[in-house]
């Protein structure tokens, strides 16, 4: 299993509300220039930061499945499935867009979180019912092992199952403590380093990983990945697990097709 490290040079920014709103990129859309254009269902990964109070607009979406899990601060929600939410640090929001929906959001200086984005078969997810829901911390069940704090946030034993085929964890290894998961054949592990400098190992290669960077962890049969928070202080991870190829046409795939059959 190969470990790739994408420092933050190697991803992409960007920013809304003249500023207010800024984010990190480690998978940005298609042209923006950063070096992983997508993992398996993975095609979307923002880490954005409030600098001040500020406001998206209603903005479309259409099939896709898009998860907001906030690590501080507060966000409102409203959409035009008559939601109206808001949601503090730990939560999780979750829009299945299926047919369609419009969505804004108004978020209080000094909130951070991540937007992720996951493609199901759009073949199917275009015409469903589009749906919304949220989760509170309390929400996902944790496990303590061996100096690790485990949260199962999507998939698995989470109350959080989307139509995508993916898992995500958030992970604090205590300082000088390790963890470890089997990645299973046919799978490969997206990680965001949130805080702390780590060792990860695996089989006869280890790598230095440090805060903000983007680790993406692949391999043709299934391996064991060792991640070892350094001794100076606690490691805090983002991992999610996706099929290494996607398993149906993508968007981009049907959108090239369409355009070869129409000029025909």
């Amino acid at each position: 299993m190969s470990i790739r490290i994408y420092p933050t040079d190697q991803q992409v920014s960007g920013q809304f509300d003249e500023g207010r709103l800024v984010e990190q990129k480690p998978i940005g859309f298609p042209g923006e220039g950063s070096a992983v254009e997508r993992v398996g269902t993975l095609f979307y990964w923002a880490w954005f930061q409030a600098k001040e109070d500020a406001y998206l607009p209603p903005h479309p979406h259409r099939g896709f499945e898009i998860i907001s899990y906030l690590l501080e601060g507060h966000i409102q929600h409203q959409d035009t499935l008559r939601t109206k939410r808001s949601l503090k640090a730990g939560s999780l929001q979750v829009m299945q867009t299926g047919s369609g929906v419009q969505h804004s959001e108004k978020y209080e200086k000094g909130t951070s979180g991540f937007q992720i984005w996951f493609e199901p078969f759009l073949g199917e997810a275009n015409y469903a019912t589009p749906t919304y829901a949220d989760y509170l911390e309390q929400d996902f069940p944790v496990v303590q092992k061996d100096g690790c704090t485990i949260k199962s946030i999507v998939g698995g034993s989470s109350p959080v199952q989307l139509v995508a085929d993916a898992k995500m964890w958030d992970v604090t290894i205590s300082a000088g403590q390790a963890f470890e998961m089997m990645v299973p054949e046919g799978y490969s592990l997206a990680g965001l380093v949130v805080e702390g400098s780590s060792t990860w190992c695996s089989f006869n290669e280890t790598r230095l990983v440090e805060p903000r960077e983007f680790v993406v962890c692949e391999g043709d049969a299934s391996g064991l990945l060792r991640v070892g928070a350094d001794v100076g202080g606690d490691t805090r991870l983002i991992l999610i697990q996706v099929p290494s190829v996607l398993p149906y046409p993508s968007y981009k795939e049907v959108k090239i097709r369409l355009k070869v059959e129409i000029e025909r």
